[in-house]
Parts: C-alpha cells; structure tokens; sequence
C-alpha cells in the first residue's frame, strides 16, 4: 500500500512538472490576455454612477492602454507572439520581452497608486470625459488594422 502512494506521488509530480516545462517554451504573447475592458459607456451612463467607480474605470482604462499602445506596430489584440512576428523566439528575446512587462507592471503599479491618491480631487465631468476620449482611443485600436 505504502509503494502504491509513493509511485503514484512520483507520477503526480512528473506530470505537473511536464506541464510547467511546456508553459516555460510556449511562445508569449506581446500583449497580455488579460488587457481588456469589459463595456463601454456613454456619457449619461457615466454622469450616473458615483466618483469611486468611475475612478475604477478610469484607472481600468489606463491599464490598457499602457499594457496595448506601445505594441501597436505589432499587434493590437492579445495572441500575437515572437513567433507570428517571425521575431526569433530565443533566450535574449524572450527575456527582454520579461523585462518590459516587469517595467510596466512597475509602471502601473505607481501610476495606480498615484491616481487612487490624486484622482479623488478630480472634477467629476473631467474625469468622465478622460474616461470617454480612452474609450474612444480604445475602439480606434480596433480600426487600425484596417490601415495597414
């Protein structure tokens, strides 16, 4: 009974360590899966809700924006890798790669951190029109492919 649990634990853990190693060489994506907002709004949906979530959804849309913008020579939507760009999917490539999203993330945290500071004191018709003009920066996000 004892041998039993011993082996079946050594097949356990070289199964999860088989799936961990193919996630190590699976090509990364440029822009992350999880950029994304989850609606847009119009104006009047926006002058009814509260300064705390529209503060949400300003901070939501920067987040994309900064994780999307800077890759739109590459790509525009999650899914795209090194790979598809034909972009060689090596150590050094893919660790600069580790180092922009570990900056960014850096990035954002501060800048979150700064507009759940800064951002309160905002004025309510401002902020909605920031979070309008993101949301309207978004969508043309969905057109640009059309201009190449």
């Amino acid at each position: 009974m004892n041998r039993k649990i011993i082996f079946f634990s050594l097949v356990f853990l070289l199964m999860v360590n088989i799936g961990f190693a193919q996630k190590k060489n699976e090509p990364k994506s440029i822009i992350s899966d999880k950029v994304s907002i989850t609606k847009y709004h119009d104006k009047d949906e926006l002058e009814r809700m509260q300064k705390g979530e529209l503060l949400g959804l300003y901070i939501e849309r920067i987040e994309v924006l900064i994780k999307t913008l800077p890759y739109i020579a590459f790509a525009t939507k999650p899914g795209v890798t090194m790979t598809s760009l034909g972009i060689p999917d090596n150590k050094d490539n893919r660790n600069m790669l580790d180092d922009e999203f570990d900056a960014t993330q850096e990035y954002l945290k501060k800048s979150t951190e700064f507009q759940q500071t800064m951002l309160p004191y905002s004025d309510t018709s401002k902020l909605i029109a920031a979070i309008l003009f993101y949301e309207e920066t978004l969508k043309s996000l969905h057109l640009y492919s059309e201009f190449h």
